[in-house]
């Protein structure tokens, strides 16, 4: 006795509907249907960046604003660069570099090293005698 025929078994069509993802309008976790979505991949443009922020120029310093790597961080500029959208590379206090956009910079006033900060002057009634002892 031969075997059975398997039955055929097709692909949906590509225009079926499918339910909502999760974060989708109208999936579980996500807004209501009708209402604005943003997607979370879409990329925001700033359109203030083409203007750059005036005042930078080489040797200052500047703290690292926005988002991604080196953010929060201090740095030093070391080269700018004019175009479409002005950008500068700096030199973060801990040796790295990076090019960010000038509009991410913020200037910051020059201070002292901070091993300078750290230890306080000594005074000569702090040091002891070498004839004491």
């Amino acid at each position: 006795m031969p075997p059975r025929k398997r039955r055929t078994v097709y692909p949906p069509p590509r225009n079926a509907t499918r339910p909502p993802r999760p974060g989708e309008p109208g999936g579980p976790g996500g807004p209501p249907i009708g209402e604005p979505y943003v997607r979370p991949t879409v990329a925001s443009i700033n359109l203030s960046a083409s203007t750059g922020r005036a005042g930078l120029k080489v040797g200052d310093r500047v703290r690292i604003n926005g988002t991604g790597l080196y953010a929060g961080e201090l740095a030093t500029i070391e080269k700018l660069a004019s175009g479409a959208i002005p950008s500068a590379v700096v030199r973060t206090d801990a040796g790295r570099t990076r090019q960010v956009r000038t509009i991410d910079l913020e200037p910051v006033s020059a201070a002292p090293p901070a091993a300078a900060q750290a230890a306080p002057d000594a005074t000569v009634a702090d040091v002891p005698d070498a004839s004491e002892g």
